[in-house]
């Protein structure tokens, strides 16, 4: 009585698949915005850099801690 169909299987293999195709896709438009930003705050001169590079230092500890607390 128990019907067990393989399509969830398939679908999981598409999606692996596919994954590392859209991380890259999302990694090399994260990367264009953050080449694009940093060379309008380099034309604003050194005190905006020094608060931006700040901003995302605390950004990106911020995403480490909330990434390593959910991966538990």
């Amino acid at each position: 009585m128990d019907d067990v169909s393989p399509a969830p299987a398939a679908e999981e293999a598409l999606l692996g698949l596919l994954l590392p195709f859209w991380q890259l896709v999302i990694g090399g438009f994260v990367l264009f915005v953050v080449l694009v930003s940093v060379r309008r705050l380099a034309r604003r001169g050194p005190s905006r850099m020094t608060t931006a590079l700040l901003v995302t230092a605390a950004a990106i500890a911020g995403f480490t801690v909330v990434g390593v607390l959910l991966e538990g």
